[in-house]
């Protein structure tokens, strides 16, 4: 009884918590004064912290389900996270030019806040945050949360669907138009571990995503925007 109450409030905590405190904190004005290093900092402590509960709650409850840890060759590895990531970058772009054209929702302010501009920051992104969110989200949200809601809906399309869309709202300071793309991010990364049951590609593929756009398309896309 006491493991089925603690799964449960951590799905209740992943599907409704984290996108409550994701809004209550991006309407905080005195965010835009936080220096970047020091939002880095928090968000990667905050992944951590939520991933390591998620840990907890997995010794508590002992799951019987898989959460996509089953050992792949590389050589697969590489090619579905090739794959994932020629797709997502290209979704990306596309997204990209269609919110230039005024086609597709204006990305919040508050994601600008997290492109780096230092050679330092950009370190940051690359070597620390998107590795972070790599390893925390797809665990937290392809590993624990799709196979949980798996074994409750007796349904795994159910819980593709609905895994993807709290992924996509524990990012609502990215506005609607992060919201979907991460939405639709997860959809596509939870392939893999639904066909494979590994979440190694999707790890992969997430942290290569990351730092691209953290620091490579977000500054070009930030530069172009002040220039027009």
């Amino acid at each position: 009884m006491l493991s089925r109450l603690v799964a449960l409030l951590f799905v209740f905590l992943l599907a409704a918590g984290v996108p409550a405190l994701s809004f209550v904190t991006a309407r905080q004005s005195q965010i835009r004064w936080i220096p970047r290093l020091s939002l880095y900092l928090s968000a990667v402590l905050s992944q951590w912290l939520l991933a390591g509960l998620g840990l907890l709650v997995l010794l508590i409850s002992r799951p019987v389900f898989a959460i996509g840890f089953r050992g792949v060759a590389p050589s697969v590895v590489i090619r579905w996270a090739g794959i994932l990531a020629a797709i997502s970058l290209a979704g990306l772009g596309i997204s990209l030019l269609l919110e230039r054209r005024g086609w597709w929702p204006r990305e919040s302010e508050l994601v600008y806040l997290l492109i780096p501009e230092t050679r330092r920051e950009k370190l940051w992104c690359v070597l620390i945050l998107a590795p972070t969110a790599a390893f925390c989200e797809e665990f937290l949200y392809r590993g624990y949360l799709l196979a949980q809601l798996g074994q409750w809906f007796h349904s795994l399309s159910w819980a593709w669907g609905a895994s993807s869309i709290a992924f996509g709202l524990a990012h609502v300071y990215q506005g609607w138009s992060g919201m979907l793309r991460a939405a639709a991010l997860g959809a596509l990364l939870a392939y893999p571990v639904v066909r494979l049951g590994s979440l190694y590609p999707s790890m992969i593929t997430h942290g290569l995503i990351d730092a691209l756009a953290l620091a490579w398309l977000g500054p070009i896309f930030l530069r172009e925007k002040m220039l027009s």
